[in-house]
């Protein structure tokens, strides 16, 4: 079965990555990973406060970036007394989940449909901020399933202009994909303590099975930090993994480029069909919009050729698929068959 569903990774590994799983020593699993006599909380830990430039106690980690999205809401919106978080219109379902699980509601904002792409009205944004003054806000870059994303920029402008007390959460998962340059992160959590970034070695680096995610946050925050740290440290294969896979960028980024290619097949040979749209994608899928009318003989199709494809189901976007953007071969059968569905039935 080929699943391009899940947002998941059908590329390999970088060497590094096979080496640190074929060279682990099994003894490093007799001891605890949290490094006592210097208060660190992990090799891995140490590793990102210096790729990333922001102090070691400031670096979160997680079982995955799901783990880092639980804790945070589950923290947030249980103490302070108010338990909203703002949440984008169309965006993963998990995170009004996650927030029900502890009794928080959710408002939502609205990701407008701008030509190619849907967008964020950044100045809508802070002004429902304001209005609502909630707890957490969320803030998803790129989103998923529509796969824009914010700028540096206008991250910092949202943090700028809206309450101090109401924490922002961004999530990074898919934003190795946009640019390798993470040089605003460090600024950004120095100077705003209520500031959460997000990521994972789910995406980018094509682990999801090695559930590892970590974030950086502002300052001044001991409290959630020892609710969301792990007091005896973390997972020493996954930790030694997961350096492998920071260490090789130029292996990740040059599959991130090639699927540049996936998104130009979709645009050249879907684009101008009828019924269809093909959204601008900054993330490892693409959004296509396509005549709901022939959804089943669709679903037919790619269940006998063993492929899954995602068909949205979120209101709004029930006219769209999700599709992951896989190996060339991959998605070149994903666009034939669409294609074929689509001309037998016009």
């Amino acid at each position: 079965m080929n699943f391009l569903d899940r947002n998941e990774f059908n590329f390999s590994p970088s060497q590094k990555v096979l080496d640190a799983i074929k060279g682990f020593d099994p003894m490093q699993l007799c001891f605890y990973t949290r490094i006592y006599d210097e208060g660190k909380k992990s090799i891995f830990s140490v590793k990102l406060s210096e790729v990333y430039g922001v102090p070691e106690e400031q670096v979160l980690l997680g079982y995955g970036g799901e783990d880092i999205l639980k804790n945070a809401v589950h923290y947030y919106l249980s103490t302070g007394g108010n338990n909203t978080i703002m949440i984008p219109e169309f965006s993963w379902w998990y995170y009004n989940r996650i927030a029900g699980e502890c009794g928080g509601t959710f408002e939502m904002y609205p990701l407008y449909e701008r030509e190619d792409t849907f967008a964020y009205d950044v100045d809508e944004v802070i002004k429902l901020t304001n209005k609502i003054h909630p707890r957490m806000l969320l803030l998803a870059s790129p989103n998923n399933p529509t796969g824009n994303c914010l700028t540096p920029e206008e991250i910092g402008k949202i943090m700028e202009n809206i309450p101090d007390d109401t924490m922002v959460l961004v999530d990074e998962a898919y934003a190795s994909f946009i640019t390798k340059d993470t040089a605003y992160i460090a600024p950004l959590v120095e100077k705003y303590k209520n500031l959460i970034i997000s990521r994972t070695l789910s995406k980018f680096y094509g682990l999801p099975g090695l559930r590892m995610g970590f974030g950086f946050m502002g300052k001044g925050h001991e409290g959630f930090l020892s609710y969301a740290n792990k007091y005896l440290g973390y997972n020493r294969f996954s930790e030694a993994v997961a350096m492998a896979a920071i260490d090789s960028d130029e292996h990740y980024r040059k599959v991130a480029d090639d699927m540049e290619w996936d998104r130009q097949l979709f645009k050249k040979e879907l684009g101008d069909m009828p019924g269809f749209k093909v959204f601008k994608s900054v993330a490892n899928f693409i959004l296509v919009r396509y005549p709901v009318a022939i959804k089943e003989a669709l679903q037919k199709a790619m269940a006998e050729k063993d492929y899954k494809i995602k068909f949205m189901g979120d209101k709004g976007l029930e006219d769209c698929l999700r599709i992951t953007l896989g190996r060339p071969e991959q998605i070149q059968i994903v666009v034939d068959t669409i294609k074929k569905i689509a001309l037998e039935n016009s």
